[in-house]
């Protein structure tokens, strides 16, 4: 039992973990909003302020992480995201070899 913990602290993750309902991102974990509506607009206005990343505290690493929210609802940008992280995955493992 305690094996498995550990090497749940461990694990790095992203994504949106289905047992907790919070946005992993590595070692972070964020609350998101219950309701679909809410996590929307999380991501919409994460979206927007990446556009705005040239200002200071706003920046780009505000893209992906809004991508990321608007992924738990819509299935177009799930698709996409799961597609990317597949590829990545495959060329990680290539570059290993």
């Amino acid at each position: 039992m305690v094996e498995i913990l550990q090497n749940r602290r461990n694990e790095r993750r992203f994504g949106v973990d289905p047992a907790t309902g919070r946005l992993a991102l590595g070692n972070w974990h964020l609350p998101l909003p219950r309701s679909r509506a809410g996590r929307v607009t999380v991501g919409s206005v994460l979206l927007a302020g990446g556009t705005l990343g040239f200002l200071p505290i706003l920046g780009f690493w505000m893209v992906p992480v809004g991508l990321l929210v608007l992924s738990h609802d819509l299935p177009y940008v799930r698709r996409k995201r799961r597609r990317f992280s597949v590829w990545w995955e495959r060329r990680r493992l290539r570059q290993r070899d």
